[in-house]
């Protein structure tokens, strides 16, 4: 590799390094600032206009494995372009969401802890209020500095010669969106007709109404699900894990560049995450507690990706371990999630009635599925050439609440919104942990997850990190093409 990339690569390594550590003790709840412009500018020469020039004009010329590591590290720098010069909103944003609160009923609920407290409100007008004072702060404090944000990095990619945001993420992920758009609505299509007997029954037995009733404030309660807790109790979660993984041949208790976080903090951010800070050696697996079934597959999910980067070949270049396509490790997110919901799993690990879980499972997923697909429809309106930006947030509110069929605000417009078109990583993924399991399923049998074989294969994959996207990676590994809309064939009985 020429040395000008090898040495953007090896101050890339710190860089990431440092800040996904900065990331994890804040969201963690261990670190009350969240000190993310001190580390751009400590390496602010990464992310200089001509250093992305470099990279892109690299990326361009060399070809093969030098090609591809230039492309991984093209994309890191034109995100840490748009990072750097967007880090100060950044920073308020997480300092606002950690000391924000809101009063209910003349109890105080920290910003970042009202979707727990809300999962867990049996009362749908207490549900209702605090969402309507979350959704205040936000419009007030946190939305225009997402605004500023968004034009920000909106200006700073056709300062670097793109049409739009769109169309550089594209190229960057190395992702056609105007494909996967074709797919997405096709699922949503297909699926239009089985939506309501699919979701209806679970929003009923959960919440006690049905989608004409049925309000976005309930959503949490919905996923939380009370009434199958006696299947998840939270003593049992950490061994349910290990005992699930041991099954595989992965034993977590001597894994030990896999660490575990589940304490819970008054700032700690109420959505589960993996940061994997220095892979495959530090990889940290943090999960808030909200209760039941949501925890049980909120460390699965998360446990997917620690597994991946843990078990990654430490001698693979940084872009190999650290960077590439993320619909790659969200795969295997998915995949050790979905374990949760097989029937086998239930009966012998949950001691429980798998019936009523994977019916309300089921329903779940498809509420997902069609909330995404619509997402990638907005986002790339969002983010297209020309968009009407006093138009989006009706835009978003139209575009989910029509594939989801419940009321949607337009309140959060922006902060549904991750950074890079994540949502097309989502997307694929599913599509991707579709063909992983049927593979497993096939080979190993409905209980390919007490198999060592099948952690042997898993293992395999991971070893090569995300050298490879998800289209090259399913094609090598089973010869297959990935396709979004093939999911819907799974409800087609529905």
């Amino acid at each position: 590799m020429p040395q000008q990339v090898h040495s953007y690569s090896e101050r890339a390594q710190a860089f990431v390094t440092e800040l996904d550590r900065e990331y994890h003790l804040h969201y963690s709840g261990q670190k009350a600032d969240f000190e993310i412009e001190a580390i751009y500018e400590r390496h602010g020469e990464l992310f200089e206009r001509e250093a992305v020039e470099v990279l892109r004009g690299r990326a361009r010329e060399l070809a093969g494995e030098e090609g591809r590591r230039a492309r991984y590290l093209l994309e890191l720098a034109v995100g840490g372009f748009i990072g750097r010069a967007n880090a100060g909103e950044e920073q308020e944003l997480a300092r606002l969401e950690a000391s924000l609160a809101l009063e209910v009923g003349g109890e105080e609920i920290p910003y970042r802890g009202a979707p727990v407290r809300q999962a867990n409100e049996p009362d749908g007008g207490v549900r209702a209020e605090i969402e309507r004072s979350r959704h205040a702060l936000l419009d007030e404090h946190l939305n225009p500095l997402h605004r500023t944000a968004l034009d920000r990095a909106h200006q700073l990619v056709r300062d670097l010669g793109w049409a739009s945001y769109a169309e550089a993420c594209s190229e960057l992920r190395g992702i056609d969106f105007e494909a996967l758009r074709e797919q997405t609505r096709a699922f949503l299509d297909a699926t239009a007709g089985v939506y309501q007997d699919t979701v209806e029954p679970a929003l009923r037995e959960v919440v006690g109404v049905g989608l004409e009733d049925v309000r976005r404030s309930d959503l949490p309660r919905l996923f939380r699900a009370p009434a199958l807790d006696d299947a998840f109790v939270g003593e049992r979660l950490i061994g349910a894990f290990t005992e699930t993984m041991a099954g595989m041949g992965l034993d977590l208790e001597a894994q030990s560049n896999i660490i575990l976080d589940t304490e819970q903090r008054p700032t700690k951010t109420p959505r589960a995450y993996c940061a994997p800070v220095r892979v495959p050696d530090e990889v940290y697996l943090v999960i808030p507690r909200v209760g039941g079934r949501e925890d049980f597959s909120a460390l699965f999910h998360e446990g997917g990706h620690a597994e991946h980067y843990a078990n990654v070949d430490a001698g693979l270049a940084f872009e190999f371990r650290h960077l590439g396509d993320n619909s790659v490790t969200e795969s295997f997110a998915f995949l050790l999630e979905h374990i949760t919901e097989s029937p086998l799993w239930l009966r012998e690990v949950a001691e429980a009635d798998p019936e009523p879980i994977s019916r309300h499972a089921r329903a779940e997923l498809l509420f997902f599925l069609r909330r995404y697909a619509a997402k990638l429809e907005y986002e790339l309106a969002l983010h297209g050439e020309g968009a009407e930006m006093d138009e989006m947030p009706n835009r978003y509110a139209e575009e989910l609440g029509s594939a989801t069929r419940v009321p949607w605000t337009p309140v959060t417009w922006l902060e549904d919104v991750d950074e890079g078109f994540y949502v097309a990583a989502y997307l694929r993924a599913w599509a991707l942990e579709k063909r992983w399991r049927a593979h497993l399923t096939e080979r190993f049998g409905e209980a390919w997850f007490r198999e060592p074989a099948a952690g042997d294969f898993l293992r395999e994959i991971w070893r090569h990190g995300q050298r490879l996207g998800a289209d090259e990676l399913l094609g090598e590994v089973l010869g297959e093409e990935l396709r979004f809309d093939a999911l819907a064939a799974d409800f087609a009985a529905a």
